[in-house]
């Protein structure tokens, strides 16, 4: 095959890597370019959208993720792009002003260090021989070694490896060569220690991803994970994939887990997205996360919702003198909303939501928590 026929499949296996968030906003849902699946619109882990070209290196894969459509034994269409193709490819792109930067992964090829090396060494061609100093997103693969994932942080932009599982129990399920500990939870803390404020790669943002509903967690269990991700290890960003069933072996648990419809899979997914963007823009803590008895996300309710009908001696929230903190607990009005009501009531009280530009829908779920005083 040459090139873009590659590209073709190796695109398209990649889409199971996510490079942006999904459903908390119209710009966060998963699309590609129709120039070319390998051209891929995203939301970026700092913040504004651009566009990178994104692609697996290869599909081999030596490895036996239970989850994984690519796992060894399953019999699907294999190909390898050369690092030589891919720097090759990229650069064309952006020379044509088509693509931002890259985001790079790969399917283990013999061993975690001898995959890294492929895969640093595309971003090293860029860097020295293409003298290109854009976004480079490059995967790491789990049971790297310390001085190969030093190597990529020397490279990327950004770097993410996927923790799959909120703890070893769970993990143990979906692989039987892999070792949670050994494998993903040194490399992640690593990671974060060498992009901590003040360290030599701080410049690199740190991100990693849920495969949710593969394995047997509960939500609770993934949100315990993610305030440690953001709190302890300095991660910029956690995604979360939903397991399509269908994918993966018949034994894991997501093949016969309760929650059947692709609907309900999905919006287990999206609360949880709602609950990482209240962590991260509303200053959310573990214990406001409010759970079911089984120790999940609501699927019918928004989470900031939840907790709001469960604090009604909060509520109403003046709008005209309320703290940010406060206005920022009233469900419908989000950062950008508020910045705009605070803005607004420096020049003049506010007296309808239409003041900040708030009608329909939206406006009659925030009038039931606020008061204009």
């Amino acid at each position: 095959m040459d090139t873009i026929e590659k590209l073709k499949v190796l695109s398209e296996d990649s889409q199971y890597d996510l490079a942006c968030a999904c459903g908390t906003g119209k710009n966060d849902h998963r699309k590609r370019s129709r120039d070319g699946k390998w051209l891929y619109p995203i939301a970026m882990p700092q913040g504004g959208y651009s566009v990178l070209l994104k692609t697996l290196l290869s599909n081999s894969c030596a490895n036996d993720c239970k989850y994984c459509p690519f796992r060894a034994e399953t019999n699907v269409r294999r190909c390898t792009l050369h690092p030589e193709e891919v720097a090759r490819a990229f650069m064309e792109y952006y020379r044509r002003k088509k693509v931002f930067g890259l985001f790079l992964s790969l399917a283990v090829i013999g061993d975690a260090d001898y995959t890294m090396e492929k895969i640093n060494t595309v971003a090293r061609l860029l860097r020295y021989k293409h003298d290109f100093k854009g976004y480079i997103h490059l995967k790491i693969i789990p049971g790297a070694s310390d001085a190969a994932i030093e190597d990529t942080l020397s490279l990327a932009s950004a770097a993410s490896l996927n923790i799959e599982t909120p703890g070893g129990k769970h993990f143990s399920l979906l692989s039987d060569k892999k070792v949670y500990e050994r494998d993903i939870i040194r490399p992640l803390r690593l990671m974060g220690r060498l992009t901590a404020s003040g360290m030599r790669y701080s410049r690199v943002k740190c991100t990693t991803q849920f495969i949710v509903g593969a394995s047997d967690e509960t939500d609770s269990e993934i949100v315990d994970s993610v305030f440690k991700l953001y709190d302890r290890m300095n991660f910029k960003r956690v995604y979360f994939s939903a397991y399509q069933k269908g994918l993966g072996s018949p034994h894991i648990p997501g093949e016969r887990r309760f929650l059947t419809s692709p609907e309900e899979t999905f919006m287990r997914e999206h609360r949880l997205y709602q609950v990482d963007f209240l962590v991260r823009k509303y200053g959310f803590e573990r214990n406001d996360v409010l759970l079911d008895g089984s120790g999940n996300l609501k699927l019918d309710k928004d989470p900031k919702e939840v907790w709001a009908d469960a604090h009604p001696e909060f509520y109403p929230v003046r709008i005209n003198t309320g703290y940010k903190e406060a206005l920022l607990r009233v469900p419908g009005l989000g950062p950008e909303t508020v910045g705009k009501i605070i803005e607004v009531r420096r020049e003049r009280k506010i007296s309808a939501l239409s003041d900040f530009g708030v009608k329909g829908k939206r406006a009659g779920k925030i009038k039931s928590y606020v008061i204009f005083e």
